[in-house]
């Protein structure tokens, strides 16, 4: 609720403010997809992908099984 009244307090519309925060969730999300199934760098290439994280298959890792 802290955060609801600080947004409209500072002036900004609480929905302006909502795309920000929904779009930095997405970006964080989208971001550890992609870095999960991208190639690994130096340290951490015996690391697994977690469970929750979806494969998504490129034309590069056709054959490549994980």
């Amino acid at each position: 609720m802290y955060w609801i009244a600080a947004a409209e307090e500072s002036g900004l519309p609480f929905y302006f403010t909502l795309v920000y925060v929904v779009g930095f969730i997405a970006a964080v999300g989208i971001g550890s997809v992609a870095w999960y199934n991208s190639k690994r760098p130096a340290g951490w290439e015996d690391k697994d992908r977690p469970k929750f994280i979806p494969k998504v298959e490129t034309p590069e890792q056709g054959d490549e099984e994980a």
